[in-house]
C-alpha cells in the first residue's frame, strides 16, 4: 500500500512539475522582446511551426537531428571521446534500464525480472550506468578540467544516479544471499510442506545460486542435490534463470556472504528496498526542478535549433526556444573551455565572464530573483567583455544558440542596469549592427545614459568648446602638428566605416563633426571646433578608421589624444579656479 501510494505521489509530481516548466517555457521571457507576445499566442505559434516543420523538407534537418546529437550525440563526441563516453554510458544504461526493468510491464507485457535476458541486461545497463557516473566523478573531481566547475545541482545529479543503481545492485546481492526472500519464494511458488525436499532444495541453491543459509551446509551429497534439481526445474526455473546471470548482484553476494545472515535476520532486504524504490521516487519527483531536466530539454534544444533561425523563426517562438535553453544547458563547461574571453576570466576572477557561469545567472534572471548588485556588476562585466566570436553556439552539445542568446539579454541590461560606459566595448558594434531589433524610442537611452556615466564631472567638456595647443607632445612624445591629418584629402572613408556615424540617421547633427570633418578642422589649424565634435566622446577606439585610411592617417590615435588634451587642460581649469576660491 505504502509502495503504491509513493509511486503514484512521485508520479503526480512528476508530470505536474513537467507541466509547469513547460508552461514556463510559453511564459518566461529573457532579454528584450515583443510585449505582446501572449503565452497564448507563442503557444500556438509553436503548434503552427511543429506543423510545418513535419509536413516540409525541414523534417529531414529534424531527423538528422534526432540520429546524430540525440541518439549517437555527436557534438559531445567532436569535443572529448572520455566525456561521450560518460554520456553514451549513462544515457543509454539509464533509458535502457528504465525500459526493460522500471517500465518492463508496460514495453514487456508478461515479462519476468528475474529470466533472462531481463536478468543479465538489468544489471548490464546499470552497471553501464555506474561506469558513466564513475567517468563524471573522475572528470570533475581528478582530472579537473579548466573551468568545469561544479554547483549543488551537478552533485546531486551524481549522487541521486548513483544511490539509485547501488542501492539497486545491493538489493539485488542481499535478496541472493536472504534465506527469508529464500522461503517466501518457495511458500509462494512451490509450496512445499515436505521439510526433506525444502532442505534438498535449499541445498542446491547454496551451492549453484549463492544463498547463504544458517541451516544447511556443505559439502552436500550428490544425491541430495538431485533431488533439489529435480524441483528446482519443477518450481522455480519456468520463473528464475540461475543468479549468476546478474553478475553484479551476485559479486555483491560473494562479497557479503561471511555476515550475510545476520544482515538477512537484521532485516536488510527490507532496508535496501526502501531506500532503493524512494530514492528512484524521490528522483522521479525532483526531475522536472533540477538539472536533470536537461533529459527532456536538451533533445527539444537540439530539434529546434536544428530547423530555426534568427531571420525566418518567428519572434513568439524564438522566446520560446532561448527559456527553453535555459532548461536544457547541462552546465558542462564547453562553451567556457573555448570562450574567447576566458584570459579575461583568469586576469579578473570573475566567474560570470565565463558563457557557462552567465547561464546560472540568466536562469535567475528569467524566473524574476533580483540580482545583488555585485551579481549585477559581475554579469554586466561579464557579457561586456564577451567578443561576440560565436565560439560558444558552435561548441554547445545542448543546441545552445548562446551568441543570440547573449545579445538579446545584454540589450535588456543595458536597457535596465546602471549608466556603463558600454561604448568603449565590443558590444558598442555588434549592438548597431542589430539597432532593428530594438524599439526607436529605447535605442538612444542607454547610449545617452551611459555618455553621461562615461564624462562624469566632465559633462561641459561634449558641448564646450576647447582650445588645444598643436604643439602640446602627445602620448608617444609627438607633437599633435607633426601627426598625419595633414596628409587628409576628405575622402571621408574614415566616416563611412566608422560604427558611431552608422548608428544615427543624422549623425552630423548628434556628433557635431564626423571624423573627416575633425582632420579637415586640425588640418585648417581649426582646433577649437575640432575638439567641440561630440564624436571625441563617442569614438569607440575601435580603429576601423585608421586601419581603412589609404593615407595611413593616425584617425583614432589623433582622437584619442584630443579627448586627453581636452581633459587634462580641463582639470587644469578645474583646479585654478578651486585654488582661486579657496584664495578669496
Amino acid at each position: 500500500m505504502a509502495f503504491t501510494v509513493s509511486l503514484y505521489a512521485s508520479l503526480t509530481i512528476f508530470l505536474l512539475g513537467l507541466i509547469y516548466r513547460i508552461y514556463i517555457w510559453f511564459f518566461r521571457k529573457t532579454g528584450i522582446s515583443p510585449r505582446d507576445l501572449t503565452t497564448s499566442k507563442r503557444a500556438s505559434s509553436a503548434i503552427k511551426g511543429i506543423i510545418s516543420v513535419i509536413f516540409s523538407a525541414k523534417i529531414f534537418k529534424l531527423l538528422k537531428a534526432f540520429l546524430l546529437d540525440i541518439l549517437f550525440q555527436k557534438r559531445i563526441l567532436q569535443e572529448s571521446f572520455l566525456r561521450w563516453v560518460m554520456h553514451m554510458l549513462i544515457f543509454w544504461g539509464f533509458m535502457l534500464l528504465l525500459i526493460m526493468h522500471a517500465l518492463d510491464s508496460i514495453f514487456f507485457p508478461g515479462s519476468n525480472s528475474t529470466l533472462n535476458p531481463f536478468f543479465f541486461l538489468r544489471d548490464l545497463f546499470g552497471l553501464m550506468v555506474i561506469i558513466g557516473v564513475a567517468i563524471a566523478v573522475f572528470r570533475r573531481f581528478i582530472l579537473k578540467v579548466p573551468r568545469l566547475k561544479s554547483n549543488g545541482m551537478d552533485k546531486y545529479a551524481v549522487i541521486i544516479l548513483a544511490v539509485i543503481m547501488f542501492s539497486g545492485i545491493f538489493l539485488t546481492g542481499m535478496k541472493i544471499t536472504s534465506r527469508s526472500e529464500f522461503m517466501v519464494m518457495v511458500d509462494d511458488y512451490a509450496g512445499l510442506d515436505d521439510e526433506e525436499e525444502v532442505k534438498a532444495l535449499e541445498s542446491l541453491w547454496v551451492k549453484e545460486f549463492g544463498l547463504v543459509s544458517p541451516i544447511v551446509k556443505g559439502p552436500f551429497e550428490e544425491e541430495t542435490l538431485e533431488q533439489g534439481s529435480g524441483l528446482h526445474s519443477d518450481y522455480c526455473a519456468d520463473c528464475h534463470s540461475s543468479n549468476k546471470s546478474a553478475f553484479t548482484g551476485y559479486a555483491f553476494a560473494k562479497i557479503i556472504s561471511p555476515f550475510a545472515a545476520a544482515l538477512d535476520r537484521a532485516g536488510f532486504v527490507g532496508i535496501l528496498w526502501y531506500i532503493h524504490f524512494l530514492s528512484c521516487f524521490a528522483g522521479l519527483a525532483y526531475l522536472p526542478f533540477s538539472k536533470m531536466l536537461h533529459i527532456f530539454s536538451t533533445p527539444m534544444s537540439l530539434l529546434a535549433n536544428s530547423v530555426m533561425d534568427e531571420e525566418t523563426s518567428s519572434p513568439e517562438n524564438i522566446a520560446t526556444r532561448q527559456i527553453m535553453e535555459l532548461d536544457a544547458c547541462t552546465h558542462c563547461g564547453t562553451c567556457s573551455l573555448y570562450c574567447s574571453a576566458m584570459m579575461a576570466y583568469e586576469a579578473r576572477g570573475n566567474s560570470y565572464i565565463l558563457p557557462s557561469e552567465k547561464m546560472v545567472v540568466l536562469k535567475s534572471m528569467a524566473a524574476g530573483k533580483k540580482l545583488t548588485e555585485t551579481e549585477e556588476r559581475a554579469i554586466l562585466e561579464g557579457i561586456y567583455l564577451c567578443t561576440n566570436c560565436d565560439r560558444c553556439t558552435v561548441v554547445c552539445p545542448s543546441g545552445i544558440n548562446l551568441k543570440e542568446l547573449w545579445i538579446n539579454v545584454r540589450e535588456q541590461l543595458v536597457q535596465e542596469g546602471p549608466a556603463e560606459p558600454f561604448m568603449l566595448s565590443p558590444l558598442s558594434l555588434v549592438r548597431g549592427l542589430k539597432r532593428e531589433r530594438v524599439s526607436p524610442d529605447a535605442y538612444p537611452l542607454p547610449l545617452e545614459m551611459a555618455g553621461k556615466a562615461l564624462s562624469g564631472r566632465f559633462d561641459s567638456l561634449i558641448d564646450a568648446e576647447v582650445s588645444i595647443n598643436l604643439d602640446q607632445p602627445d602620448g608617444n612624445g609627438r607633437l599633435l602638428a607633426e601627426s598625419t591629418f595633414s596628409y587628409c584629402f576628405g575622402c571621408q572613408n574614415c566616416s563611412t566605416v566608422c560604427p558611431v556615424v552608422e548608428s544615427y540617421e543624422n549623425p552630423q547633427e548628434e556628433l557635431g563633426l564626423l571624423p573627416h570633418q575633425i582632420m579637415c578642422c586640425l588640418g585648417l589649424g581649426l582646433t577649437e571646433m575640432a575638439s567641440g565634435a561630440k564624436m571625441i566622446w563617442d569614438c569607440l577606439t575601435c580603429y576601423q578608421c585608421q586601419e581603412h585610411c589609404p593615407q595611413n592617417v593616425k584617425v583614432t590615435d589623433i582622437l584619442y589624444e584630443l579627448k586627453n588634451m581636452a581633459v587634462d587642460k580641463f582639470e587644469a581649469k578645474m583646479e585654478k579656479d578651486d585654488q582661486a576660491g579657496k584664495a578669496a
